[in-house]
């Protein structure tokens, strides 16, 4: 296993992103991605970096480049207490918000979409 796909693992994991999860934000077939963690496949250059804002960390970090795992960055304060609060909440709570706010952010795409086509 090469350093890049032990560190995609362990940053992935301690985020608690699914595979599957971090497979559809970057676009890419689970498959493909599961080939990146086992160290079969390399992504794109393009597609680390995108790895890397999803995961919040640096691509030194991604690349087992800097000492340790540091937590996601969350910017917005009040974010950032919400956080915490929503990390203090059942299992199913917290599937149940992520697909409202999975929603907000789709919609989001999509009016962004029909915008730059007017």
């Amino acid at each position: 296993m090469s350093v890049f796909s032990e560190r995609l693992r362990l940053l992935r994991t301690a985020r608690q992103i699914t595979q599957v999860r971090l497979a559809a934000l970057i676009e890419v077939d689970p498959r493909v991605y599961n080939r990146w963690e086992r160290g079969v496949a390399m992504p794109q250059f393009e597609t680390v970096i995108r790895i890397a804002d999803i995961l919040q960390v640096s691509l030194d970090e991604l690349a087992g480049r800097s000492p340790g795992i540091t937590e996601p960055r969350i910017h917005n304060q009040e974010l950032f207490s919400l956080h915490q609060q929503v990390d203090a909440l059942p299992d199913t709570d917290q599937k149940a918000l992520i697909l409202v706010i999975d929603s907000f952010v789709r919609k989001s795409q999509v009016q962004k979409v029909i915008n730059r086509r007017r």
